[in-house]
């Protein structure tokens, strides 16, 4: 699916491991997780002990750029990690693993934890959808498993994929591993994604762009952001 450099590309020269090209037709932006559950204080993130205000700090860099692409015209897709009301999309290896405070499902100050309708799923106010976007709920780390995500760009002939959102190594990085495995080239901005855990940022950073992009490229927001205002 990889588009190739052409007329329309717009090229992020400095993306690692070596330039990016992309047009922005055939791209989508694809934003993960950024709810409130993962985000804010009472959520899931807090539940397992994390401290979200790392997570809240590229709120406004997310925006930047979702800003800009909705500017420039992309196609843009949001997911959250939300499970059915009965958990019947939930195994208890993934409900019942380590040992939280509260559990998926459980009552938070901001309903039930990861619970599709609940006010914790939501996405933060700043980076609200708008008519027109995709909204994906997903049962797991990746975006792909068990959504019509994979349907939904080839219908809209999406060939690149260029990421944010949390966390890096988790969501984002599953989802980015799923999309390759797909033929997708995807690219994860660097300062528009996070972490609960600084160094495990910086070793996913290191891995997608690996051995000639094996996974996938990285750049920064502002190299971007100045090729969507051409």
């Amino acid at each position: 699916m990889g588009a190739q450099a052409g007329a329309a590309s717009r090229v992020l020269a400095r993306a690692v491991p070596f330039p990016y090209a992309f047009e922005l037709a055939r791209t989508a932006l694809v934003i993960i997780d950024m709810q409130r559950d993962f985000i804010e204080p009472g959520g899931f993130g807090a539940s397992l002990g994390n401290d979200v205000t790392r997570l809240q700090a590229i709120v406004p860099t997310v925006a930047a750029v979702l800003e800009a692409w909705r500017g420039a015209g992309g196609f843009v897709v949001h997911t959250r990690e939300a499970h059915r009301p009965d958990l019947s999309d939930c195994p208890p290896a993934k409900r019942l693993r380590g040992n939280p405070a509260l559990r998926i499902g459980d009552v938070g100050t901001m309903g039930r934890l990861l619970i599709a309708g609940e006010p914790g799923t939501e996405i933060v106010a700043a980076l609200a959808p708008r008519p027109g976007e995709l909204v994906i709920d997903k049962p797991g780390k990746g975006a792909f498993h068990a959504t019509p995500l994979q349907a939904e760009l080839e219908r809209r002939g999406i060939a690149r994929l260029v990421f944010m959102g949390v966390t890096t190594e988790v969501c984002v990085q599953t989802t980015m591993r799923e999309a390759n495995d797909r033929g997708y080239d995807g690219l994860l901005v660097e300062d528009g994604t996070e972490s609960y855990f600084p160094a495990f940022k910086a070793a996913t950073l290191a891995m997608i762009s690996a051995q000639g992009a094996i996974v996938g490229w990285t750049a920064r927001s502002d190299e971007l952001i100045a090729k969507l205002a051409r």
